[in-house]
């Protein structure tokens, strides 16, 4: 029985990827010094698999940004917007241009927006969007896949390559124009796909995994019939290829017939999220193809229940025997932290009950010697599971009644939207076309170091609050001057938008070293809900006071939602999901009340995750829906209707879930539509939503600084969306990320566009 990991972490156990990538922006180290970073953690991860007795050890899940793009550079989909920039430099895969598509170029007279980017399927990973044109044609840059493989053959190491299978590329990216079908998109990448799957197997591979998550969502027709076409295609032009065809994230439910017939050695399959899919399989699954039992969680910290996971390998030894199976995670662990042995701090009742990617690994391998006859593996696991269930630290009696006596009167505003909407208006007298920021302000790296030395200890909890009150005063004086209209406070006392509340939440844990990365060089450190949750005091009441009370200009309170909190979090595993979201959005609703009766008057409660946690098949789309939804309003809904509820939701598609965003019934929504030039609006406008929305006039995810005119174009293109007094104008999200002067010329010109269309719409 052969053992395999889909995929493993790739920023460093420290981090190091993420500081190389960024000091080679910065123009600190030279591109060797990051290509040999990167060369050490790849070699660091190979071998850290074969010394734990992984058979199939992964090569090309390493990258330095992201590995949908990877796949864009290596196959040539490189939207025309670059290709001067790619004739520039004479090395088709050269960094700046990989970069530029990632990160947006603006210098040597070149002003290119980055490609677009959005959730990799129901997790909080970003990725870049392949855009695809009638006009590009394909061919095999350099591809890094062979050159990793190579590497690793060099340190002794056999990989197994991982690629984005060539439906799940065409499907994750978007088709400019009309005049192009996927099924021709498919004709024209299939023989590069090829020639690249040709040049890996004359390297030696034996095994290539080909990565379909789309097998586990709803496909058409079409779509179906392309996937037959293409795996056909492969396996004629490549008849001793041995394809891993691996779908994660849930089952594979109608899709099953179809990933069967598929001409694939071996298929692996998530029995984390999907357990009830191994009986079909074992039933269908034809006798020349192997069986890769997902059975350890890729997107969790909880240790693997053996038990539970012996049961269903049990299943599948006596229906198919051993040596047609494969055992692994059900996904690859870049969505978990690296090695539980990093954590000193960690509470140890709670450390016992916990894996990270390491310790992933040695129970894939544990599960194995169990197998063996290795009962003492089995015993101490049976004790953690034991532990765990019975411990007092989990279960609060009083969280539970209240829960329990919600009522349908604790989610509703006490007036409609129309009657709050002319209210408000009144009370806070804003302009048309109100400019805003979504929250935060760029984290400097004196910020940075303030925190860490409170925690350190070397200031006191008083030079702290000095120094905090400082930066948030000098933000506010920074806002006014700038013309914004609703301010914020800047978020300084924040690390992270989940991780600040969470830190001051009964029934949560947190890492020192648990970071996992969010986009490119961006890493979170999620935090852990082991048990039941409840806020003891008040988390943000004494900031946003002391920040009104410099201005007479409304400043929002900045809080993050429910879901949004559980989307980010590792979530126990022992009762469902959104009963861990009612008991958040409890503690936020105490919050929101507290703000108000400070006399807060704007509160933005951000839900950028509520798309996220959306379920892959439609199916299952409206329960989870309609929870996330009370959630929210149960958050929300104590406060008076002159009190301003905004949210913020960013990098997601609204079209199949618009309804229910107007059914959130915020009195105004922030979205990020900049890198799609507002396309994602038409959303709001074909649905006719009814209350007010923000959307993001430039990208923040990029150094770049949009010109006024480019706001003001697409300001223009919303005014024709919407109705006028329903727009607000401000940034796609938090701008802690950014710098200083690229932020502050940005929201001016933000602000002179704001006034230009206000002007040109009064006219």
């Amino acid at each position: 029985m052969l053992t395999n990991i889909p995929g493993y972490p790739r920023i460093g156990s420290q981090r190091e990827l993420k500081k190389a990538c960024e000091n080679y922006w910065a123009g600190k180290i030279s591109l060797e010094r990051l290509e040999l970073t990167s060369r050490q953690l790849r070699k660091e991860n190979w071998t850290g698999l074969q010394t734990a007795g992984i058979d199939l050890i992964p090569s090309n899940d390493f990258s330095w940004y992201d590995q949908v793009l990877d796949m864009c550079i290596t196959l040539g989909v490189i939207p025309s917007r670059f290709k001067a920039l790619q004739q520039t430099f004479a090395n088709p895969s050269c960094p700046e241009l990989y970069f530029a598509m990632a990160r947006g170029y603006q210098k040597n007279n070149f002003d290119i927006t980055a490609l677009e980017m959005t959730k990799w399927f129901d997790t909080n990973y970003h990725y870049l969007v392949p855009e695809f044109d009638a006009t590009q044609e394909y061919s095999l840059h350099q591809p890094k896949c062979v050159a990793e493989f190579k590497e690793a053959l060099s340190e002794g190491i056999h990989t197994k390559p991982v690629l984005i299978g060539p439906l799940s590329f065409l499907l994750s990216g978007k088709i400019k124009g009309d005049d192009l079908s996927m099924s021709q998109l498919l004709e024209k990448l299939l023989p590069v796909y090829i020639q690249l799957l040709a040049s890996l197997q004359q390297a030696g591979a034996t095994w290539i995994q080909l990565d379909e998550p789309f097998l586990v969502t709803d496909l058409t027709s079409e779509v179906k019939e392309l996937y037959h076409h293409a795996y056909t295609t492969i396996a004629q032009a490549l008849p001793s290829l041995k394809i891993l065809l691996t779908t994660y994230f849930g089952g594979l439910e109608d899709n099953t017939t179809l990933a069967l017939e598929l001409p694939a050695q071996a298929l692996h399959i998530d029995l984390v999220r999907a357990p009830e899919q191994l009986d079909t399989l074992l039933a269908a699954l034809p006798e020349d193809k192997l069986l890769s039992l997902g059975v350890v969680d890729g997107r969790n910290i909880w240790k693997n229940d053996y038990a539970a996971s012996l049961q269903l390998i049990r299943k599948a030894i006596a229906k198919i025997g051993e040596d047609r199976l494969l055992l692994g995670t059900s996904c690859s662990l870049l969505h978990v932290p690296y090695n539980l042995e990093d954590e000193t701090a960690l509470d140890p009742e709670i450390r016992q009950w916990m894996a990270f990617a390491k310790q992933k690994v040695a129970e894939v391998t544990a599960l194995k010697r169990i197998l063996s006859g290795d009962d003492t593996l089995l015993i101490d696991n049976e004790a953690a599971m034991s532990a765990r269930k019975t411990s007092i630290r989990i279960h609060r009696p009083d969280v539970k009644k209240r829960l329990k006596g919600i009522t349908t009167a604790d989610t509703q505003r006490h007036s409609i939207f129309p009657h709050r909407q002319k209210l408000q208006h009144s009370i806070l007298q804003l302009p048309l076309f109100p400019t805003t920021t979504i929250g935060s302000f760029p984290q400097t790296t004196e910020i940075r170091q303030l925190r860490a030395d409170l925690k350190k200890g070397t200031i006191t909890e008083e030079t702290y609050q000095a120094d905090i009150r400082h930066a948030i005063t000098e933000t506010i004086y920074r806002q006014e001057n700038l013309g914004l209209d609703v301010l914020v406070h800047g978020e300084f006392e924040r690390n992270d938008m989940v991780e600040y509340f969470g830190e001051q939440l009964d029934g949560f844990t947190f890492t020192q070293n648990g970071w996992v990365q969010s986009y490119g060089t961006r890493c979170v450190k999620p935090p852990v809900i082991f048990g039941d949750v409840q806020r003891p005091k008040p988390m943000t009441v004494g900031w946003s006071s002391f920040a009104q009370s410099l201005t007479s200009k409304p400043v929002k309170g900045m809080l993050t939602g429910p879901v949004t909190i559980l989307q980010w979090s590792f979530v126990r595993n022992d009762q469902p999901r959104m009963q861990t979201a009612m008991q958040l959005a409890l503690a936020i609703r105490d919050e929101v009340k507290d703000l108000e009766d400070a006399g807060i008057t704007v509160i933005q409660v951000d839900e950028p995750a509520l798309r996220e946690g959306l379920p892959l098949r439609k199916a299952q789309r409206s329960a989870y829906l309609e929870q996330a939804v009370k959630a929210f309003r149960l958050a929300v809904s104590t406060v008076d209707d002159a009190t301003q509820i905004h949210t913020h939701m960013c990098y997601a598609e609204f079209n199949d879930i618009i309804e229910h965003i107007a059914a959130m019934d915020a009195d105004v929504i922030t979205i990020e539509t900049s890198r799609s030039q507002m396309e994602l609006l038409e959303a709001f406008a074909n649905f006719r939503y009814p209350n007010e929305t923000g959307p993001g006039v430039y990208d923040i995810h990029s150094p770049r600084v949009p010109g006024v005119a480019e706001m003001e174009a697409l300001l223009h293109k919303a005014a024709t969306l919407l109705p006028l007094r329903n727009i607000w104008v401000n940034p796609d999200c938090g701008l802690k990320t950014r710098k200083w002067p690229e932020t502050e010329l940005a929201l001016r010109n933000m602000v002179t566009a704001a006034k230009n269309v206000r002007l040109a719409v009064s006219n």
